[in-house]
């Protein structure tokens, strides 16, 4: 099996602990389909020519990741700092907006293309901002988007003809909204649709039958990466085999792992604060 994930990708600063990790969507999703047993898996994003970007792409080189596509450009790369509320919950305080992936959009070649075409699925998200490309896209291999909390009616109108997989961060959400937002994502022309739901764990829909799972306990250390890695380990499995609770099931289980450690996948590295805009 070949997957690649296509944009987002940051630095998440560790304020307590003045530890940088790397993570984003689209790049942590990249490292746990590597890490949870999919042959060859690529990433594509905009990495800008600082530490940070070394650190990210030396991170994805000991996963194993293929980079041969990434595109370096002069500039910061994307940071998030990330501290502890009073309850001990990590939550975000503030960003750079992406760095110098604000200013530049990613582009695709013909040739970019036909390797697209190669593989089973492209993994991407509202923070990659390449929506405009993703009728193109579709023509290469098939999609899943993450819209994290993002879902207005224009933007499921822009996004959703395009996807096999939508996928929302729903905690904030109740049980029938949730189910009034998988029934819109559907009419919107998408056949699949995850919804997260932090501790009241997940859901799956493929427009026959609603599916749920629970969290599965652990210590938690971090939750950081825990959404992600859940979403991950979901699609390569529901790609491999066909079997949705089986691979809610394994996502779940995943997650919880991912809870137990710093940092969306590990590689922390020790580094004085910077003033971050927020």
């Amino acid at each position: 099996m070949r997957l690649i994930a296509v944009g987002d990708n940051v630095v998440d600063y560790y304020d307590d602990r003045q530890e940088m990790f790397p993570g984003g969507n689209a790049l942590n999703v990249a490292v746990f389909w590597k890490r949870y047993g999919v042959e060859e898996v690529s990433y594509i994003g905009i990495i800008g020519n600082d530490e940070e970007g070394e650190h990210i792409i030396n991170s994805l080189q000991v996963e194993d990741i293929d980079v041969s596509q990434v595109r370096r450009a002069f500039g910061p790369s994307g940071e998030a700092v990330v501290t502890l509320d009073e309850h001990g919950d990590r939550i975000f305080v503030g960003s750079n907006k992406g760095g110098i992936q604000k200013h530049l959009k990613l582009n695709f070649t013909k040739e970019d293309l036909e390797s697209i075409g190669t593989y089973s699925l492209l993994h991407t998200s509202v923070f990659s901002h390449i929506e405009k490309e993703l009728p193109i896209l579709k023509k290469y291999v098939n999609i899943s988007f993450d819209f994290s909390t993002i879902h207005d009616d224009d933007y499921l109108q822009l996004v959703c003809p395009h996807v096999k997989f939508a996928i929302f961060s729903g905690g904030d959400l109740s049980a029938s909204e949730c189910e009034a937002l998988i029934k819109k994502v559907h009419a919107e022309g998408t056949p699949n649709v995850i919804v997260t739901r932090g501790s009241e764990g997940s859901l799956f829909s493929d427009g026959k039958q609603v599916f749920t799972q629970g969290i599965v306990e652990t210590e938690v250390v971090d939750t950081l990466g825990a959404g992600d890695t859940f979403v991950a380990v979901f699609l390569k499995e529901y790609i491999v085999n066909g079997n949705a609770q089986e691979a809610m099931e394994k996502g779940a289980a995943a997650a919880a792992e991912t809870c137990q450690r710093f940092g969306a996948f590990g590689h922390g590295k020790k580094r004085a604060r910077k003033i971050v805009l927020c």
